[in-house]
């Protein structure tokens, strides 16, 4: 298995991509995953794929915010046959390793809890957020602890973005050298 940079101009990669994105959120994605993929490789983003001989089996990608300092990570995704096997956090370091390289400061990324799978959609995440972020638990297996283990942290949530009791967990990672002359 290599970690790369996509091949912008492989059909066969973007192809793959949209029936992975396709069969990983097919609410989101079903019908519109080819029209996703030309949003991911559009200039100034950064892609990343794993490959298996010439099979896409995982796919990162980075969208520029803040100018260049901030990136949101959109979206990673591993084939369900692969996960497990380390492939997710090889393609984060490698996206992280990029970021960095462009000036980047922060990657951040949304984790949506629209299954109730954390303590978060239990009741009203207006009334004491602050104190539930620090609680949270992981009851069916949300990819939040994924992001932990890779050194994110959750920096906020917004409760019912997705539908009742069902927020988005916002999570970041510094990845920038930090500048000590100018830090304040």
């Amino acid at each position: 298995m290599i970690i790369t940079e996509f091949d912008w101009e492989s059909v066969a990669l973007r192809s793959q991509l949209a029936d992975l994105l396709a069969l990983t959120w097919p609410k989101e994605y079903g019908e519109t995953a080819t029209a996703e993929v030309t949003e991911l490789l559009s200039e100034n983003r950064i892609a990343v794929v794993a490959l298996e001989d010439d099979r896409l089996i995982g796919f990162v990608g980075a969208i520029p915010q803040y100018g260049k300092t901030g990136w949101e990570m959109h979206p990673l995704v591993v084939t369900s046959t692969q996960r497990g096997n380390r492939i997710g956090e090889r393609l984060v370091r490698y996206l992280e390793k990029e970021v960095a390289s462009m000036g980047g400061l922060t990657i951040y990324l949304g984790t949506d809890d629209e299954n109730f799978q954390t303590s978060l959609s239990e009741g009203d995440l207006f009334e004491n957020p602050l104190e539930k972020i620090q609680q949270i638990k992981n009851k069916k297996n949300h990819p939040f602890e994924f992001y932990q283990k890779q050194g994110y942290q959750i920096v906020g949530v917004f409760p019912d973005v997705n539908g009742w009791n069902k927020p988005d967990i916002w999570m970041a990672k510094s990845v920038g050298k930090r500048d000590t002359k100018h830090a304040s």
